[in-house]
């Protein structure tokens, strides 16, 4: 049987973000590719284990001449890779300065809400239903009540939660919940107009007892639906 033939050629080549390092072995004979394939196996596993990098193979069959050709490949990071710029963790300034703007803006508009004339305390608020402030604070934790949190202020209750008989709307547990139990997120529904209730406000919808219409107007803005 003839030995197989192995080239002395070897270059390297860069490619696809891989620095390469590879040497070509051609095999005349099924019985050669088999012997040479698995050398080349051992060889690869010691190589890989030394340099700490991948060692893959590349199998070239040409049925034409009846012959294998095996080419390992030594995978190695470019330059970039091996010298990657130092990420020292420092938020961009200018980024960093426009979002503290946007929270202050965020807390001013806050305090500007809660401190509105339709907004109440909860004793105020307790007062007009005509129960107890640890019962309102109760609805309000189960979301039967809409209270808003105004930090310094606490929390507070619009007024216009409650429907023409006094008592707070129906709908509201059930807008909490489908909201993501997010006070906030009920109260912007609320004052917010959505293409789904017609131009509308929430709290119009639910003024004209348009429940129905209200929540799937929640449900559909909670699935990210275009309003």
């Amino acid at each position: 049987m003839a030995a197989p033939k192995r080239s002395n050629h070897s270059g390297t080549a860069s490619h696809a973000g891989v620095a390469t390092l590879s040497f070509t072995t051609k095999l005349p004979a099924q019985s050669d590719f088999k012997k040479v394939l698995l050398e080349r196996y051992q060889e690869a596993i010691a190589r890989s284990r030394k340099i700490g990098h991948r060692v893959s193979f590349r199998v070239e069959v040409d049925p034409a001449a009846d012959a294998q050709t095996i080419t390992p490949v030594e995978e190695r990071p470019v330059a970039s890779d091996e010298f990657p710029v130092d990420d020292t963790g420092m938020p961009d300034t200018e980024l960093e300065a426009a979002l503290a703007g946007a929270r202050v803006r965020g807390r001013k508009r806050v305090a500007e809400i809660v401190a509105g004339e339709d907004m109440l305390t909860a004793d105020a608020f307790a007062k007009l239903l005509g129960t107890s402030r640890v019962t309102v604070n109760a609805r309000r934790q189960s979301g039967q009540v809409l209270g808003i949190d105004g930090a310094k202020r606490g929390f507070r209750f619009p007024v216009w939660q409650l429907d023409k008989d006094g008592r707070p709307f129906g709908t509201l547990p059930a807008l909490h919940e489908t909201l993501g139990n997010s006070a906030w997120a009920v109260y912007r529904f609320l004052v917010s107009r959505h293409g789904a209730l017609d131009g509308r406000t929430g709290l119009q919808a639910l003024q004209q007892g348009d429940d129905a219409a209200v929540l799937a107007a929640a449900e559909g803005l909670a699935r990210g639906d275009f309003d």
